[in-house]
């Protein structure tokens, strides 16, 4: 369970390289949400080699939940397109891993599963379209209560590659209809974070029968009487595929727990 003491301190870290560093020393355990504000964080899904082409492939053809934003060649740890001073393997607060597409442990450091032969996956992350709304005044419920966006698994099927296919998975962020209308307008800009929602309105159209039952993330969301749920492609849809491909291991971050970045949320942005 995260630490209180992981909640409150993730506003103290402004800087993307401060935040790291507290991940790799165990004073920053709990979600990213408010850590270094304006700079992209990113989804992981760490693979051994023999499965990265055809997950390649896979964020290719699925480019809303799996915006790829950098690939490691195998067994590095490092990704310096994205940022500087990184070890992959301690400087995200929190772990998933998978083995042969279960779920067996989380932990802080995976430095004890490391291989030489593991390639390192960055996606776009939302995190950075909840900033782009909060600037534009649109609120952001989750962020607001320093929880994860309540994330589904859908009905809607992701482009199959090679031994990867499932469901989509999205989050959602309740919003009035005008407000709804401009968080289309603000997060088409940016399509490695996901870019613009992939549903409005009635969820049992994407398999969704209980709106407020999230499967991943807090345990209860809510659309209030003057609101619709708003549904964005998630980067947790590969720990969904996981579970049909049944790679023997793979790392990925826990929802919420994220990699934070030296880009920039404005380098991303179509003009």
């Amino acid at each position: 369970m995260m630490s209180k003491a992981g909640m409150s301190d993730q506003a103290e870290y402004h800087r993307p390289t401060a935040a790291r560093r507290a991940a790799r020393t165990g004073r920053l355990t709990g979600y990213t949400s408010r850590c270094a504000p304006g700079y992209v964080q990113a989804n992981l899904a760490i693979l051994p080699a023999s499965y990265a082409e055809d997950f390649l492939r896979f964020c290719q053809r699925n480019p809303q939940p799996c915006p790829l934003l950098d690939v490691s060649e195998p067994g590095d740890f490092t990704l310096p397109r994205l940022a500087r001073d990184l070890d992959i393997r301690t400087d995200v607060p929190a772990y998933r891993v998978f083995r042969d597409g279960e779920l067996t442990e989380e932990v802080a450091d995976i430095s004890q599963h490391w291989r030489d032969d593991l390639v390192t996956f960055a996606l776009g992350c939302s995190l950075s379209t909840d900033q782009a709304l909060l600037n534009a005044g649109l609120p952001v419920r989750h962020v607001e209560r320093n929880e994860p966006a309540g994330m589904f698994v859908t009905s809607i099927e992701t482009v199959p590659a090679g031994r990867f296919r499932g469901p989509m998975v999205v989050t959602m962020r309740p919003h009035k209809p005008a407000d709804a209308i401009r968080a289309v307008q603000i997060t088409t800009r940016f399509p490695k974070c996901h870019g613009a929602p992939v549903h409005i309105g009635l969820p049992r159209l994407i398999g969704i029968d209980d709106i407020t039952k999230p499967d991943f993330g807090p345990e209860r969301a809510d659309v209030a009487d003057d609101e619709m749920p708003v549904f964005w492609a998630c980067g947790v849809t590969p720990q969904s595929v996981v579970r049909h491909a049944k790679p023997s291991l793979c790392i990925t971050h826990k929802p919420g727990h994220m990699l934070l970045t030296d880009l920039t949320n404005e380098s991303l942005a179509l003009l």
